[in-house]
């Protein structure tokens, strides 16, 4: 049976497709789709420069929708329950699969990919281990806001800094932004957020950042200075990707503070290294998130966290190539892209 696929064929070009509807594997559910969420490194493969997606390819891999066959092995899911999946599994026998790190197995399957389908088709097959149910009351749009959520929870949980008065999140597009919503929950007293576009400043303010800045317009170290007293920030997370974002983020960060990066930047970024030393200050990577991070995301919303202000453009699949445009030129304020099905 066919079913419709959105691609990205070429640079800056989607193409809607007929391909075959997926055959389920004996561990596997069948998914008929509700909602699939456009993400950052959707952009990358649009724009030619995902570091290992090439087109042609298919896009996504926020989903949620119902469950509508199962494999006879499958044990927990049945056919009509809602779920989400967490897009990722590993090949179970390295060392980071063993310590529950599936997102650093060098062996680990993506959706996108020639092992596992992208998620903006109309039927998506997902390994039960992969498959987490939604409470009633959640939306669809809610559900595939847990993959993204749980990049946030990542981020917060890669910290080992105990302080929290103060913490920099440099950039407020949907990670950004849900950075400070869990920073928020996890007890942050301070939280400073930048970008250069002023309804993402406003979303910020709107979420209870503290103070919202444009680094284009406003000095962000001497804000985050005044704030704390001139001590800095306990933590600076990087979500955005301009050239001076690791000396900004080393800038507003006290002595022994730490700088995560989540951020996908993929051209080189030069920074002042001696900053670094001076302050003892830690640096480290958060890669998507482990299970136990999608699982608590998975938690939050089902307990109720209402991220349905960030779903600012909704549209059908025969319009995905519209919603990339707008993400990618900002032709519109936005923050989150939702294609439904």
């Amino acid at each position: 049976m066919k079913m419709k696929a959105a691609l990205v064929t070429d640079v800056e070009k989607v193409s809607i497709e007929e391909i075959e509807r997926p055959l389920i594997k004996d561990d596997e559910v069948l998914i008929k789709t509700k909602t699939v969420g456009v993400c950052g490194s959707d952009l990358h493969l649009f724009r030619g420069t995902h570091a290992f997606r090439k087109p042609p390819a298919i896009l996504g891999h926020e989903i949620a929708g119902d469950v509508v066959d199962i494999g006879k092995g499958v044990k927990h899911i049945k056919v009509g329950d809602r779920v989400t999946v967490e897009p990722q599994y590993g090949c179970g026998e390295c060392e980071f699969c063993r310590q529950g790190l599936v997102n650093l197995c060098a062996k680990k399957v993506v959706p996108g990919t020639v092992k596992w389908i992208g998620v903006f088709v109309q039927y998506f097959n997902a390994p039960e281990k992969t498959v987490y149910k939604l409470n009633d009351s959640v939306s669809y749009k809610m559900g595939t806001m847990i993959e993204p959520l749980a990049v946030a929870v990542r981020a917060l949980r890669r910290a080992a800094v105990k302080e929290k008065d103060c913490i920099v999140i440099l950039g407020s597009g949907t990670i950004g932004l849900l950075c400070l919503v869990v920073a928020k929950k996890m007890g942050y007293k301070k939280i400073v957020c930048t970008d250069t576009a002023k309804f993402n400043l406003d979303m910020a303010i709107k979420h209870g950042a503290t103070i919202a800045i444009n680094p284009l317009e406003n000095d962000v170290v001497d804000a985050v200075r005044k704030l704390t007293d001139g001590k800095g920030a306990d933590l600076a997370l990087i979500a955005a990707g301009a050239n001076n974002i690791i000396d900004q983020a080393s800038a507003c960060v006290r002595k022994r503070g730490e700088i995560g990066v989540i951020a996908m930047i993929t051209e080189k970024v030069p920074f002042y290294s001696y900053q670094i030393v001076f302050n003892e200050q830690t640096m480290y990577g958060a890669m998507t998130y482990a299970t136990s991070d999608f699982r608590e995301a998975a938690e939050m919303i089902n307990n109720g966290l209402d991220l349905n202000d960030f779903v600012t453009q909704t549209m059908d699949l025969d319009h995905t190539q519209e919603g990339l445009d707008v993400l990618s030129q900002k032709k519109e304020d936005v923050v989150k892209v939702m294609i439904e099905l």
